[in-house]
């Protein structure tokens, strides 16, 4: 995998992010993203191949939902 494209991180079961932004999936958080965009970007492509599923990005710092609809 090159530097410049980093995977991003996987959550444990029992943790709870102190910063950044993670992808929740029907009520439990998924992955980890560094920045918003980031986060937004895989939440909406999440969202367009599972339509039915509830995807929200958590931010970390405020500790705020934000509910994510495709456009």
């Amino acid at each position: 995998m090159s530097d410049d494209k980093k995977r991003s991180k996987n959550l444990r079961a029992n943790e709870v992010p102190r910063d950044g932004f993670v992808l929740a999936v029907d009520g439990v958080l998924k992955t980890k993203y560094e920045t918003l965009p980031e986060a937004t970007t895989a939440a909406l492509t999440l969202k367009k191949k599972f339509p039915v599923i509830h995807v929200e990005v958590f931010d970390a710092v405020a500790q705020k939902y934000s509910p994510v609809a495709p456009s």
